[in-house]
C-alpha cells in the first residue's frame, strides 16, 4: 500500500493503480523504456492494473514477464468498462493514469488521477479531471513512487 499525507487533503491510502496501455505506457503497441523498471518497483507497494482495448494485439506479449493483471475489453465499450473496473476496485484507494477521452470516466472515479501527454498526446478535456498532468509517463510513475513530489503537488 501506498500512503499519501497530503495538507489540506489529508491522508491517502493508495492499493490499486489503474494503468491505460496505448498512449499511456506504451506508444504504437510497443511498452516505452523505462516503464518496465517503474512497475517492477509499483508492484511492491500495490496492485496493478493494465486496461486496454488492445489495438495493435500486443499487450500480452510487451507485459508477459511483469506479473500485472491486464484486463481487455471491446473497444466501443472502452470508456464504461474502465469507470465499471474502477469501481469495482473501490475508487477510494486507486490512482488512475491515462491520456485518452475513454480515461475520463475511470478518472472521475479514482480518488487520485494523472493525465500523461506522451507521443500520441492527451484529450484536452481530460486535463480537467486530473489532480496531476505530466509530460511523460515515467514523471507521472515516479510521482506516485515519491511521497514527497505527491505532496508538493497537491498540497494546499
Amino acid at each position: 500500500m501506498l500512503h499519501y499525507k497530503i495538507p489540506g487533503r489529508g491522508e491517502v491510502e493508495i492499493e490499486n493503480i489503474v494503468l491505460d496501455y496505448n498512449g499511456t505506457i506504451a506508444v504504437d503497441g510497443k511498452l516505452i523504456e523505462g516503464v518496465r523498471e517503474l512497475l517492477t518497483q509499483l508492484k511492491e507497494y500495490v496492485n496493478i492494473y493494465v486496461l486496454t482495448a488492445d489495438t495493435y494485439g500486443t499487450v500480452e506479449e510487451e507485459l508477459k514477464d511483469l506479473d500485472v493483471k491486464v484486463l481487455t475489453f471491446p473497444s466501443d465499450r472502452a470508456g464504461a468498462s474502465k469507470k465499471e473496473i474502477v469501481m469495482e476496485l473501490g475508487g477510494c484507494k486507486t490512482i488512475c493514469i491515462g491520456n485518452g477521452y475513454n480515461d475520463l470516466p475511470m478518472f472521475k472515479e479514482s480518488i487520485l488521477s494523472i493525465a500523461v501527454i506522451e507521443k500520441e498526446g492527451a484529450y484536452g478535456k481530460l486535463l480537467y479531471y486530473a489532480d496531476i498532468v505530466t509530460c511523460s509517463i515515467l514523471d507521472a510513475l515516479n510521482i506516485v513512487l515519491n511521497s514527497d513530489r505527491m505532496k508538493a503537488t497537491l498540497r494546499n
